[in-house]
């Protein structure tokens, strides 16, 4: 069984948050997200989760709020894995910040490009959120 080490980035920034799809991939395989990835060998959780977030929406000024917590999370029967997620509250201190937009990330090692679309949206509403990725937004609502 396949165990790898992620993070997940909730950037939220006015009682808002980002989410994103992947742009060239059908609602029913990706579902809606939030910026996520895994721990390269030798990286902390806290670099990963910035590098992550900066290569999936193309913010500047990121930075971390605070470590959520980590849990477990099944992929069956998609893949045989069963990701250790580390989970964070991130924030961006960019001034001019888009309500929609387009942004690309090189795949590592596979040589092509994956085109996300991001928008933000209310806190409140983010439960939404498939694969999972959701586990730990009570913890973030609880303490902001």
């Amino acid at each position: 069984m396949n165990r790898p080490h992620k993070v997940v980035a909730y950037i939220v920034r006015d009682d808002r948050m980002v989410v994103l799809r992947h742009a060239d991939l059908p609602w029913d395989e990706a579902g809606l997200q939030v910026p996520a990835g895994t721990i390269r060998s030798g990286e902390l959780p806290e670099d990963a989760v910035l590098r992550e977030a900066r290569e999936e929406t193309g913010l500047e000024g990121l930075r971390v709020v605070r470590f959520l917590g980590a849990g477990e999370y099944d992929m069956r029967p998609y893949a045989e894995a069963i990701h250790a997620r580390h989970y964070f509250h991130l924030t961006t201190d960019s001034a001019d910040l888009p309500e929609r937009w387009e942004a690309f990330e090189e795949s590592d090692g596979a040589g092509e490009r994956i085109r996300f679309e991001l928008y933000w949206i209310p806190l409140r509403k983010a439960h939404v959120i498939g694969g999972g990725q959701a586990a730990f937004l009570g913890r973030l609502a609880a303490e902001l």
